[in-house]
């Protein structure tokens, strides 16, 4: 019997982000205690602009737009937070940005607990940013997947091409 795998990706889907930005602008837009403040949201180049005449508001922004990513099923973890607020002028400004992909090192951190504490005959290969997680019993490979969502990375993962 060949070998049955899954591959292990931290990957976003573009088109929730996208929509979640929309969601949390049309918000902000409406929401009366954003009123007077100048507050936005939207993409600028790859990253997330938040802008808004005061650092409470910009914080409150941000809130807004994790709300609605979590609504959308994306993990917060895929957000990373540049920094604090930083005046600009007469704004504040905030970027943000979405993490795609899992480096090598935290790709070997996965690879070695699915040696250390994984069933024995499990094998992982780092393919790129993924992690290709192979065994002869399929039940050895939903032990993993169990082992690793029991696990707190600080990245999203998503197991993805169960065969």
């Amino acid at each position: 019997m060949a070998d049955s795998s899954f591959d292990i990706v931290s990957k976003v889907e573009r088109q929730e982000v996208d929509n979640a930005l929309n969601q949390a602008a049309k918000e902000i837009s409406q929401r009366y205690d954003f009123k007077g403040a100048n507050a936005s949201i939207s993409w600028s180049g790859e990253k997330i602009l938040m802008q808004a005449s005061g650092e409470e508001r910009v914080k409150a922004i941000l809130d807004v737009l994790e709300s609605k990513l979590i609504k959308r099923g994306i993990s917060l973890k895929s957000l990373d937070v540049e920094g604090e607020p930083q005046l600009s002028g007469k704004e504040y400004k905030l970027f943000a940005s979405i993490q795609e992909g899992i480096s090598q090192e935290n790709a070997k951190k996965v690879a070695k607990i699915i040696r250390d504490e994984g069933p024995k005959g499990v094998k992982a290969q780092v393919q790129g940013d993924e992690l290709r997680v192979s065994s002869k019993s399929r039940d050895d490979l939903q032990a993993i997947i169990a082992l690793l969502k029991g696990q707190d990375f600080d990245f999203a993962l998503q197991f993805v091409n169960y065969r």
